[in-house]
């Protein structure tokens, strides 16, 4: 009873000194209910960083209607450039829980999206306001893309081994559902003055109507400063996850590594690249249609299925999964093409849209499987390394949880990539052919790469690290 007590006084403040989640009493007497707490304020975070971070999908569609005269090309830039920013910051925020704290390091980063959400409101009611000043507004949103990376390796810590792949899956899931929330809630909020007289004057359109494209920024300011402050009071920092850049960066030297952020640039890295493409796509593909009727399905169904992906790894392994996951990508990338507009044909948009809704599913089924691989994969390297001797039981442990957290964090900084090659990709292959099927085709091969690594690594009989 004394060691429940002394577990319980050491979980109670904002520092967990005692933190043992494989340890089964712990687990059961105050480790689940904590774990919990922090995961369920996570969640909501890390939904708003990707409705921040993908705004410019939504409000690129409507900027020129709003006084403003950009090229297809510079909104396609536009709609890119957070991506590229919140890779970057990915890679240094993939380190800073272990420096920081997790619980400090979430309510920081979180607050931080109060600047771009703030500063775009004011640009957008300037129609004088230059591209450049977008395109910093553009570079700012990543804060919400480098959240990710910290959320991830932050919540890794707090779970048991063979709950991570659930736990991981549902806080990006649901924080994934962000990028949906936004894009149906942002062409509702301009229709309207929500703010009254606070909210600036609408922007008078061609036809007469009006439209409050600030609303875009600032329909998410009192939600973030909420959930900031309740980061910062009811999460948690771990003594025991503490770790310098040093220390972490042993990664580097670590070949699956590598071969995970290949892999996970294709699951991640298409789903937030077609989050950020499909509407100025549906746009130019299909200028009858209103993209942003059908925008928000894709991630919708794409964030839902990343815990399903989690928890069929968690079943029956995350390289059986991945790997034949790939291939129902390659299916999907072919069904979209055979839906496209081409000569004498005009294509369907809802064959195309259910085309890229499937490969939104699995491309969230990929992110939870491959997420589910990395911890795996880690654990067995130390096991090998234990064997050898010159480590402690304790000690291997240790550097398993830091060095799996560490590549979990800069794999997700790696796949974001994806969401400014992506639209990049779509710009270039219609400026260049007229046609978006040459970016597609690019992806094919990419998922083939990724098909041959996955088994020859992962998943084949004597396979070097069977996951």
């Amino acid at each position: 009873m004394g060691m429940i007590n002394s577990q319980l006084k050491a979980a109670s403040g904002p520092l967990l000194i005692d933190w043992r989640p494989e340890d089964s009493e712990f687990w059961a007497q105050s480790g689940k209910r904590i774990a919990a707490r922090n995961l369920w304020i996570s969640i909501p975070a890390l939904l708003l960083a990707f409705a921040v971070w993908m705004i410019w999908s939504t409000v690129t569609v409507r900027l020129n209607a709003a006084g403003f005269s950009f090229s297809n090309d510079q909104l396609f830039m536009l709609a890119a450039l957070p991506s590229i920013s919140g890779a970057t910051l990915r890679v240094f925020y993939s380190f800073m829980v272990p420096m920081v704290g997790g619980r400090r390091w979430t309510a920081l980063s979180t607050a931080s999206l109060l600047i771009p959400c703030l500063w775009l409101g004011f640009a957008v009611q300037d129609p004088t306001t230059p591209y450049w000043v977008f395109a910093t507004i553009a570079l700012l949103c990543g804060f919400g893309g480098g959240n990710f990376a910290s959320s991830m390796s932050n919540i890794s810590f707090f779970y048991p081994k063979n709950q991570q792949g659930t736990a991981l899956g549902l806080n990006a899931g649901l924080g994934n559902l962000g990028v949906s929330v936004m894009q149906f809630a942002v062409p509702l909020a301009v229709a309207g003055g929500l703010f009254g007289a606070f909210g600036g004057e609408p922007q008078q359109l061609s036809d007469g109507g009006r439209l409050f494209l600030q609303n875009a920024g600032w329909i998410w300011v009192p939600f973030i400063a909420v959930v900031a402050i309740a980061a910062w009071f009811g999460m948690n920092d771990i003594a025991d996850c503490k770790a310098s850049f040093r220390e972490q960066s042993v990664i580097f030297k670590r070949k699956h590594n590598w071969l995970m952020c290949w892999l996970y640039v294709a699951t991640f890295g298409s789903f937030i690249g077609f989050s950020a493409g499909f509407a100025m796509l549906s746009k130019t593909q299909f200028p009858d249609i209103n993209p942003l009727q059908y925008a928000f399905l894709g991630p919708l169904v794409g964030a839902l299925s990343r815990p399903l992906g989690g928890w069929l790894a968690d079943k029956f392994g995350g390289a059986r999964i991945t790997l034949w996951n790939y291939a129902a990508m390659i299916a999907g990338v072919f069904a979209v093409i055979s839906f496209l507009p081409s000569a004498g044909n005009a294509g369907s948009f809802f064959g195309f849209l259910g085309s890229f809704i499937g490969l939104f599913f699995f491309a969230g089924i990929g992110n939870g499987s491959t997420f589910r691989m990395i911890p795996v994969i880690f654990r067995n390297e130390w096991a090998e390394r234990l064997k050898k001797g010159g480590f402690s039981e304790a000690q291997a442990t240790r550097n398993a949880s830091m060095e799996s957290a560490a590549v979990i964090g800069f794999s997700a900084a790696i796949g974001a990539f994806g969401g400014f090659f992506i639209p990049k990709a779509f710009g270039t292959s219609l400026d260049m052919t007229g046609s978006a099927e040459g970016a597609l085709y690019v992806f094919v091969a990419y998922y083939l790469s990724c098909i041959v690594a996955t088994w020859w690594w992962y998943a084949r009989k004597g396979a070097e690290s069977p996951c």
